[in-house]
């Protein structure tokens, strides 16, 4: 398949994923059916990392991610291309609603839409969720299960900042990986 045309899906598939999920976190497990499942362009291995490289980047997920699987599937223009086609329907929507303002707010069908639209996206998070999961859970090792638990109960029983969990995350990724670099080499 030409650049040129995977550029084209890149643009066309991300703007129909934006379309429809318009969050950050909920447009991760559409991406990964479509760009992992579908097209068979990135292995879940990669997308893990690059969902892992998206959370800790600044900006928006949705943008960031776009970057990363344009890039990884068409370069430079493939990352152009997904970007466009991820910014366009929000971009569009954000000037609707800001020129239909006053007759949106208050509407009780806007509500009704709204409400609706938060089921949906928790249950694409739950979706994502529970894929990342499996898929640090396959090799049934205690390392990722210790690492999920501990970081879980860091958030819902302290206060602190969420960036010292990231932190923290890091430094213990790291030590992970020169220990397991140093059992390679020891046992060659």
């Amino acid at each position: 398949m030409s650049k040129l045309k995977k550029c084209w899906i890149l643009f066309s598939t991300m703007m129909v994923i934006s379309s429809t999920a318009n969050s950050g976190y909920a447009i991760l497990s559409v991406v990964v059916r479509n760009f992992v499942g579908k097209h068979h362009w990135i292995t879940e291995e990669e997308m893990e990392d690059y969902i892992a490289l998206v959370q800790g980047a600044p900006g928006s997920i949705a943008i960031n991610m776009s970057m990363m699987v344009g890039y990884h599937v068409a370069s430079l223009l493939g990352a152009a291309a997904a970007v466009i086609g991820c910014a366009i329907p929000p971009l569009v929507i954000m000037l609707l609603v800001t020129a239909f303002y006053s007759a949106i707010i208050g509407n009780p069908w806007i509500d009704i839409f709204l409400h609706g639209m938060q089921a949906g996206v928790i249950a694409m998070l739950a979706n994502l969720v529970l894929g990342l999961f499996k898929n640090a859970t396959k090799e049934q090792k205690i390392y990722p299960l210790t690492i999920m638990a501990l970081a879980m109960a860091y958030s819902l029983l302290t206060d602190l900042s969420s960036i010292l969990l990231v932190i923290g995350c890091i430094l213990i990724g790291c030590i992970t990986f020169i220990t397991k670099i140093r059992k390679e080499k020891s046992a060659k």
